[in-house]
């Protein structure tokens, strides 16, 4: 639609008028854009105060409409929010196990070094006797 407006004389109040001037969903159907809402054109013509005959859109009409439809390509372009959270989401759950993995993992030394440390049971109780014995 974008470029349809900035290549056509666009009017308001009508589909097209007998100069030559079209609406901006014609102006869209003519650069290949398909759209069909009737609500666009309504709000178009609300929006411009178009009464009984078509009149060329004025130069603040035509600014009004290029930059709304600028804005509405930039906000395409623009990550959605819903999947920037969940990405950050999943990279919180990352970080989370793999802090939950190190955790394990240091128990699991632990438990090695423990049992590394502790007297051997076999043995424990003969030098406990030596040491009674002298």
């Amino acid at each position: 639609m974008l470029e349809g407006v900035e290549a056509n004389r666009i009017i308001v109040g009508a589909y097209t008028d007998r100069k030559g001037g079209i609406c901006p969903m014609l102006a869209a159907h003519r650069n290949g854009g398909r759209t069909s809402l009737a609500s666009f054109a309504h709000a178009w013509d609300g929006y411009t105060g178009a009464r009984r005959r078509p009149r060329p859109a004025s130069d603040r009409e035509l600014h009004t409409l290029t930059a709304m439809l600028e804005a509405s390509i930039a906000m395409d372009e623009v990550p959605d929010l819903h999947d920037v959270v969940r990405d950050e989401q999943k990279k919180q759950r990352l970080r989370i196990f793999k802090r939950f993995d190190e955790y394990e993992r240091a128990v699991a030394e632990l438990a090695v070094l423990r049992a590394l440390n502790r007297p051997d049971e076999r043995t424990a109780p003969q030098e406990q006797r030596s040491l009674v014995r002298s």
